[in-house]
C-alpha cells in the first residue's frame, strides 16, 4: 500500500498503517507515492502492475483519481472525491473513508445533534466535500467559503444531492466577518491552511473562536495548528487533524485487509510525532 499525493513527505500514513500490520503479522508495506499533478493517471493505472493492495490518496488529487477508476463506491460518488482505492480482482475501486472519519472524530468530541447547527466551513477540496456530507445528513446549516467562489458553490451542491438536508449557502473568503464567526456553532477547517509552507487561516477566523464553538480542523503538524491552539486556549470543544486521521486510516485498513483496525496502535504510532 502507499498514499499518493503532492507533497507526502510529511505524512504520517506510513508510520501508522506499517504499525498495524505488525501488530497483526501481516506480510504488508506502506510506502510514501509522491505525484505530481501531471502524472496522476500514470501513477495510478501503475498501482496494478507493481502487485499493489491499494493505497490512499491525499492532497491535491482526491478528485483527479475518480475518473481512473473502475468502480466508485457511492458515497465516494456522491462526495466527487476518493481516498482510498482498492485493488480487487483485477479492477481499481474507490472509496472515501474521509466521510467516517470526520464524522467519528467529531462525535468523540461532540457526541450531540447537529440538526439546525450553524456550520461555517472553510474549503473546497476532497476533506471539504467529506465534511459537507456529514454535516447535511445531520441536518447542519453550512456556510462554505472559500478563496474560489465557484469551488465553494460546487460543495453547495454536494450538500444539495443529500436527501432532506438544509440548502447550503457560500460566502466569500474576503466578506468572512467576525460576526459570521461568532455567529456559527461548528467550524470546520476543511483547507490545507494551516499546513506547512500553505499559511495560516484567516485571522478573522482563528481570532473569533470562543468557548461556545466546536473547532475541527482537519490539518495536523508537530503543534497544534493555530486555530486549534486558540480554540482550545479560550476552551472551546476542538477536533484536531490527528483524530481524523487515525479514524480514516482504520477504515481504510479494513478496506485492504478485511480485518478489524487496531486503532490504539495506529494512534501510538503517530502520537507525540504529529506532522499526511
Amino acid at each position: 500500500m502507499g498514499i499518493i499525493g503532492w507533497p507526502v513527505e510529511h505524512s504520517l500514513s506510513p508510520a501508522l498503517h506499517n504499525a498495524a500490520f505488525a501488530a497483526y503479522g501481516l506480510d504488508m508495506a506502506y510506502v510514501p507515492l509522491p505525484v505530481p499533478p501531471g502524472a496522476v493517471s500514470t501513477a495510478v493505472a501503475g498501482l496494478q502492475a507493481l502487485g499493489f493492495v491499494g493505497a490512499n490518496v491525499t492532497i491535491p488529487h482526491k478528485t483527479a483519481v475518480v475518473p481512473l477508476l473502475a468502480e466508485v463506491d457511492g458515497e465516494a460518488r456522491l462526495a466527487g472525491a476518493v481516498n482510498t482505492i482498492v485493488v480487487r480482482d483485477g479492477r481499481l475501486e474507490g472509496y472515501n473513508t474521509d466521510v467516517q472519519g470526520f464524522a467519528r472524530a467529531l462525535h468523540d468530541v461532540y457526541p450531540g445533534s447537529l440538526a439546525g447547527q450553524a456550520v461555517l466551513l472553510l474549503g473546497a477540496g476532497g476533506m471539504a466535500r467529506a465534511a459537507a456530507l456529514v454535516l447535511a445528513r445531520e441536518g447542519a446549516l453550512v456556510t462554505v467559503t472559500d478563496r474560489t467562489p465557484a469551488a465553494a458553490e460546487r460543495i453547495v451542491q454536494v450538500i444539495a444531492q443529500v436527501p432532506g438536508s438544509a440548502p447550503g449557502e457560500t460566502l466569500a473568503l474576503a466578506a468572512l466577518s467576525a460576526e459570521t464567526v461568532r455567529a456559527a456553532d461548528v467550524i470546520v477547517n476543511a483547507s490545507a491552511l494551516g499546513m506547512a509552507s500553505v499559511g495560516k487561516v484567516p485571522a478573522v477566523l482563528a481570532d473569533n473562536v470562543g468557548s461556545d464553538h466546536v473547532v475541527c480542523d482537519v490539518v495536523y503538524a508537530k503543534q497544534p495548528t493555530q486555530l486549534v491552539a486558540q480554540a482550545r486556549a479560550r476552551e472551546a470543544l476542538t477536533v484536531d487533524g490527528l483524530s481524523m486521521l487515525i479514524w480514516q486510516a482504520a477504515a481504510s485498513f479494513e478496506l485492504w485487509t478485511g480485518q478489524s483496525a487496531p486503532v490504539e496502535v495506529m494512534r501510538s504510532a503517530v502520537t507525540g510525532h504529529r506532522g499526511r
